[in-house]
């Protein structure tokens, strides 16, 4: 398979799972919470839906960086694709994608003119500061493997094990890392329901699609990265899996919690970071 189709066969299938992962976890949520629930493949069916719907752009749009800043969000995760599972890049780069993911949330915001994604786009700077700290799992994760690259890591678990019994501290900080990033997560404060949607409040039509397909590849990608680095080389039933166990706990955790405010939201992120830092520190100084 040459390399064009490579990348095409993965984002499609990165788009089409996350979509599927994001209807499961909505409809465990309303179980859990005693609701039938959409069906599963509702965020597929509205993704779809917005390709075929007319677009609309708001008087207060800073055009054209509007319609920039929406396909702007898509193309970068749709490079996450390329530098993973393409080809087992740096997982620097992926985590570098994802910075660039929070310029471009608080640029979505800002663009459109409207008080929800201004406010919006504020929290996203907040709840960076809480994210950031998050991310010294890549300096745990060097200094247990020697290395960021992606395929070197798969091997270094196959040799001695995968890497969340070494440095379970480190895999918790990057569960909290995909855990906010979920939808209605208790750390969601970017699309909080006090300020409807957040950024995406007024993207109408194919840029509300662009976001979607985003929000579906980012969804896959985290899980992607977070089995590959932490649990090591997989088959593909053993992704599924993986990612449908993760998506559940995730839905699990969101159906009985509550948005937290972004005050708490960044206490309680910043706990978890500086008890992961902390104890993965003295965990690879006592071994």
């Amino acid at each position: 398979m040459n390399l064009m189709a490579n990348i095409l066969l993965n984002v499609l299938i990165a788009f089409l799972v996350g979509s599927i992962l994001f209807g499961l976890q909505r409809k465990i949520m309303a179980r859990i919470q005693m609701r039938p629930g959409p069906p599963i493949i509702q965020h597929l069916l509205h993704t779809f839906k917005f390709y075929i719907k007319e677009s609309s752009f708001p008087q207060t749009a800073a055009m054209p960086f509007y319609v920039a800043i929406a396909s702007t969000l898509c193309a970068i995760w749709v490079t996450a694709v390329i530098v993973g599972p393409v080809t087992g890049g740096s997982i620097l780069l992926i985590f570098g994608i994802y910075a660039m993911h929070k310029i471009v949330e608080h640029n979505a915001g800002s663009s459109s003119g409207s008080p929800y994604g201004k406010l919006s786009c504020v929290r996203a700077v907040f709840s960076a500061a809480a994210e950031v700290p998050l991310f010294a799992v890549l300096v745990i994760i060097y200094l247990q493997t020697g290395t960021m690259m992606i395929s070197d890591i798969i091997n270094y678990q196959a040799v001695n094990g995968a890497l969340i019994f070494t440095i379970p501290l480190a895999a918790l900080m990057f569960f909290v890392l995909i855990l906010s990033k979920a939808p209605y997560s208790p750390f969601a404060i970017t699309k909080g329901k006090d300020i409807i949607s957040g950024y995406e409040t007024e993207h109408f039509g194919v840029l509300r699609g662009y976001l979607m397909i985003s929000e579906s590849i980012a969804w896959y990608m985290l899980l992607w990265v977070f089995l590959t680095v932490f649990i090591g080389p997989l088959s593909l039933l053993g992704y599924l899996v993986g990612m449908v166990i993760i998506t559940a706990i995730v839905a699990f955790i969101n159906a009985v919690t509550p948005i937290l405010n972004p005050n708490h939201s960044v206490m309680v992120q910043v706990t978890f970071a500086f008890i992961g830092i902390a104890g993965s520190i003295l965990l690879l100084i006592a071994f």
